[in-house]
């Protein structure tokens, strides 16, 4: 596989990669107050990704993909609201592990990647078109 190829390749895989990571980031934060059904019960359980690294079969070339979905195992965070549906027998209710400002730096990583991504497709796109365009000028 030629260079130009083999780098949207893999640039392409980090744009899936890192849409994962930004959908993960997007249910920690719209789950940020979702809190138990019951009392006493727990709440959402902030969700995390790991990547890891694949070798294409058909190219070689490596690439990057979604190696696991796990969940954070941090404690949980406690309200006093007795109001609350889910407040245990104490009025203390359980809220989900997530932070909204990790959520948010690991958002605007993610998001920083991803262009990255792109601008590494496009590049090698003009790249390719200007080769294309070299060789049909001769």
């Amino acid at each position: 596989m030629d260079p130009l190829s083999a780098a949207m390749k893999i640039a392409g895989s980090g744009l899936e990669a890192q849409s994962t990571r930004l959908r993960i980031v997007s249910e920690n934060i719209a789950n940020a107050r979702s809190t138990g059904d019951t009392p006493g019960a727990d709440p959402y359980r902030r969700k995390t990704i790991t990547f890891g690294e694949e070798v294409d079969r058909a190219t070689g070339v490596k690439t990057v993909n979604v190696k696991k979905y796990g969940v954070d195992e941090s404690k949980f965070t406690t309200e006093y609201d007795p109001s609350n549906p889910a407040a245990d027998e104490k009025g203390v209710v359980k809220l989900p592990n997530v932070n909204m400002l990790v959520e948010m730096a690991d958002m605007r990583e993610a998001n920083r990647s991803y262009d990255a991504n792109l601008q590494t497709i496009k590049q090698s796109r003009d790249l390719i078109s200007s080769t294309i365009d070299l060789l049909k000028s001769q």
